[in-house]
């Protein structure tokens, strides 16, 4: 089964497991951060309670076969530090949409980059997918570089798309598709 493969990805210093109600808390610590929270399309975790909807919606999610979920675990610590996702599966078209946030304190050290490299991978291979396509807010410099990093490219760009804390913010639109087919 798919989900079961991406909740076994593994890198050097990452691995995928499956989303878990009984990880609200350690989830709770990165998705109740306002920063880390300010562009990914969640709305703030206030309370425990919040986080564990979250969780249950996602799993939910997945269960239904409309979204792709994992908590990136650091090898190193056994911490979850953040969510993989991949979403807005197009069967027609064959392509779909990827997502990650991670913990604040776990940004600017390469996770995010392996975090993508492994999606991707996983999703040309695994899934046969043609493309797989992002959406960052311009503001978010570290999201736009870990893309352009695994190979993807700026697409376009959609004025004023983001209305986040009454100030709008363009998104930019990358995409990456699969060039090894067999």
């Amino acid at each position: 089964m798919k989900q079961s493969l991406f909740h076994s990805l593994e890198g050097k210093n990452i691995f995928f497991k499956e989303l878990s109600t009984t990880d609200a808390e350690e989830i709770h610590n990165y998705a109740s951060d306002e920063e880390v929270s300010r562009f990914i399309g969640w709305n703030l975790m206030n309370s425990l309670d919040d986080t564990f909807g979250l969780i249950e919606t996602m799993i939910n999610r997945e269960l239904a076969g409309t979204h792709l979920y994992a908590s990136i675990v650091q090898k190193s610590t056994q911490e979850i530090i953040g969510t993989a996702m991949i979403f807005n599966f197009d069967h027609e078209a064959n392509h779909a949409e990827i997502g990650y946030v991670f913990h604040r304190d776990h940004w600017g050290k390469g996770y995010g980059t392996e975090c993508v490299a492994m999606m991707s991978d996983f999703a040309f291979e695994s899934l046969k997918l043609h493309k797989l396509h992002a959406s960052v807010v311009d503001a978010n410099i570290g999201s736009a570089r870990i893309l352009e990093k695994n190979g993807y490219l700026l697409e376009g760009e959609l004025r004023d798309h983001y209305f986040i804390e009454e100030t709008y913010y363009n998104a930019i639109l990358f995409g990456k598709i699969q060039t090894n087919k067999d």
